[in-house]
């Protein structure tokens, strides 16, 4: 396949069918030009946003006065100023596809467990976990958290929650419980949902002291709900079950609330501190979700929607966008590859999966693994398949169209829980191209920066977003003046978001990420991407991991030592792979990413949701003490980081020359 060729072409037919060419049409632009409609979106933004409540049927309790005030300070913009309305009613009312025998939700556990719930039946049990709450004395503003995994009950307590306009924020079962006290004690909420256990990968996980020791940290909590997941008969003192919680219940009601209403708080990882507690409103996901899933996604009635996904990270919210979508949500709890790496690809078989959405590092590991999706199992209604939480290589993208059909759409995307949806994405009327993804999304202006502000093209530089957008944080919590919000995107660039990412956009308006701007490999003054360098390293089958690791003061234009740290594969020794990984490095990407040594460690420390942690191990090697240089309950393997404490003092004459070891 050559570059010049799409790996993927829509169907000019099919195409003109989408809601997305249907829109174009709507507001007076040539249904199949994506890049006229996408420059007209981020040039009257007023308009756009205006036609997309409007076409998408926005419910406004209260109309708003105006779509968009102080746009041209894009760290005040208010959106939809004097709206009001509620995302569970956008989730929940009947529609097409929320009819009561449309199914809303399908749930599977990794020990088979299987349930599924219509929308009739959705709307009954959200109005009794309504009752529940409003029982306890939740009322708007005030915060429900949840220890729980991505199961049914965990959407039924968010959606009560959002129908009360009170706010929501839950953490995966597997974070430990500080690092789930550190997230939910900034809330102070008033109810903990919890679980006995959680299964993952063949094994059951208790809960009940964890619990016990994370309701002690909350002197907020009227009451603690407790929901027996793995075992029926299981009990933990004082709290309420489940059952009894939603033993009774009344009408379903959503209380309106002003757009910028608190719906949600997601965090940053809190790899080198606190996490920030990122508050988005309930009208800026409605309207976000609602363009992602409709019109850059094409989400119909009927249609199937998967991500792999827990609780704790932001996938999970963006996964039950399908409900406002009119879709069903597909659930899934436990690892994605027990008891075989052929697992979630079988889900998506048995459940006619129409969006299937994963990661990188998982379709990365599918073609480790030797697995054929497309053999043995019918994926005939698999229209697009979702990759994200870290950039996908071409051999990636060329092998979903070898194995898992050429018709199947590559919806590679990057995002953010800053903003709960992708900067860059796929649309059904554009093509694809290998290892490039294909649009910026509507509504959002994406460019490339070198350090002085002016846009690339055809090279890396800092990824920016220059027009507000409805999902940007409405603030962060405990931040009343937004210095914090203002710090953390708006520092670097003048009236610019700038995201944190490396970012090519090329000639033809498509995008290559780099990874992590902050993890950037520094090389004689010239930066580089790491996701290239992951993407060939872990092609070899003996490379089960990676981790590199730049020396180079951010601001130097020397050269200080590159290091790559390799989990190899049972009965590999080290010096067996390094002479191929170097030559397959200076040939297919360039003498400057040969690393100056190859080291062989049993772990990459990742964050709770997946991270390589790069920064918080470079300043380990440069002397800082590890509980300064990351903060360990927001890791998802913090014993990893001994080995890198302990290869410190071998590695003490690589680094001698580096300006850095020399500060710490």
């Amino acid at each position: 396949m050559t570059p010049n060729v799409p790996q993927w072409q829509p169907d000019p037919d099919q195409a003109a069918k989408t809601q997305l060419a249907e829109f174009a049409r709507w507001v007076g632009v040539d249904d199949l030009d994506y890049a006229q409609l996408h420059a007209w979106s981020v040039a009257d933004l007023g308009r756009f946003w205006g036609a997309v409540a409007d076409f998408l049927d926005v419910s406004f309790h209260t109309p708003p006065t105006a779509v968009i005030a102080d746009e041209a300070d894009i760290t005040a913009t208010r959106w939809f100023p004097g709206a009001t309305l509620n995302y569970a009613e956008h989730a929940l009312s009947a529609a097409a596809g929320r009819g009561d025998y449309d199914v809303a939700l399908i749930f599977e556990r990794e020990d088979g467990v299987r349930r599924t719930l219509t929308y009739g039946q959705l709307r009954t049990a959200v109005a009794a976990a309504a009752t529940g709450l409003r029982t306890h004395g939740v009322t708007a503003g005030d915060r429900v958290v949840a220890l729980a995994p991505n199961c049914i009950e965990t959407v039924v307590l968010f959606l009560a929650t959002a129908s009360l306009g009170a706010v929501w924020a839950s953490c995966s079962p597997d974070f430990g419980p500080r690092a789930a006290q550190e997230r939910f004690a900034q809330l102070e909420p008033t109810v903990l949902l919890v679980v006995d256990g959680y299964r993952y990968g063949g094994k059951t996980f208790g809960l009940i002291e964890r619990n016990l020791a994370l309701r002690a940290t909350l002197p907020t909590l009227r009451t603690t709900v407790f929901l027996p997941y793995v075992d029926a008969e299981s009990t933990m003192p004082g709290t309420t079950t489940w059952a009894e919680f939603t033993a009774r219940t009344a009408p379903l009601e959503y209380t309106p609330v002003p757009f910028d209403h608190p719906l949600w708080v997601l965090y940053s990882s809190g790899t080198t501190g606190q996490p920030k507690g990122i508050v988005h409103g309930h009208g800026g996901i409605v309207l976000e979700h609602l363009k992602a899933m409709r019109l850059m996604t094409d989400v119909r009635p009927g249609d199937r929607g998967f991500w792999f996904t827990t609780t704790g990270w932001m996938m999970w919210n963006y996964l039950l966008g399908n409900l406002i979508g009119g879709a069903t949500a597909v659930l899934y709890d436990g690892s994605p590859t027990y008891p075989d790496a052929d697992r979630l690809w079988d889900l998506a078989d048995r459940h006619r999966v129409s969006f299937f959405g994963v990661s990188a590092p998982f379709i990365h590991a599918s073609m480790k693994a030797g697995v054929v999706p497309k053999q043995g199992r019918d994926l005939s209604e698999m229209r697009m398949i979702g990759s994200t939480g870290a950039p996908l290589s071409r051999a990636g993208f060329r092998w979903i169209s070898e194995t898992v059909g050429e018709d199947v759409q590559i919806y590679s995307n990057s995002g953010g829980t800053d903003v709960c949806t992708p900067f860059v994405l796929s649309a059904p009327t554009v093509p694809v191209w290998t290892g490039e993804i294909s649009v910026a999304a509507l509504g959002c202006a994406v460019e490339s920066f070198d350090p002085s502000g002016r846009p690339l093209v055809g090279a890396v530089g800092e990824l920016v977003v220059t027009t507000p957008m409805p999902s940007m944080p409405v603030m962060f919590w405990n931040d009343p003046d937004r210095s914090r919000l203002r710090s953390a995107y708006f520092e670097d660039f003048p009236n610019v978001w700038r995201h944190g990412d490396w970012v090519e956009k090329t000639a033809r308006n498509t995008y290559v990420i780099y990874g992590r701007s902050d993890a950037t490999l520094n090389r004689g003054g010239v930066r580089l991407g790491t996701s290239e360098f992951y993407s060939l390293v872990e092609e070899f089958d003996a490379v089960r991991d990676s981790l590199v690791i730049d020396m180079t003061p951010v601001e130097d234009t020397t050269t200080s030592a590159l290091l790559c740290f390799l989990v190899l594969a049972p009965g590999v020794a080290l010096e067996e792979v390094v002479d191929p990984l170097e030559t397959a490095l200076r040939e297919q990407l360039s003498p400057r990413h040969v690393p100056d040594r190859f080291l062989a460690v049993a772990d990459v420390p990742r964050t709770l949701n997946g991270k390589k942690c790069e920064v918080p191990v470079k300043r380990i090697l440069l002397g800082m003490d590890i509980d300064k240089a990351v903060s360990r309950s927001a890791l998802q393997n913090p014993d990893a980081l001994a080995e890198y404490l302990t290869l410190r003092d071998t590695l003490r004459d690589t680094l001698r020359d580096t300006e850095l070891h020399h500060q710490h």
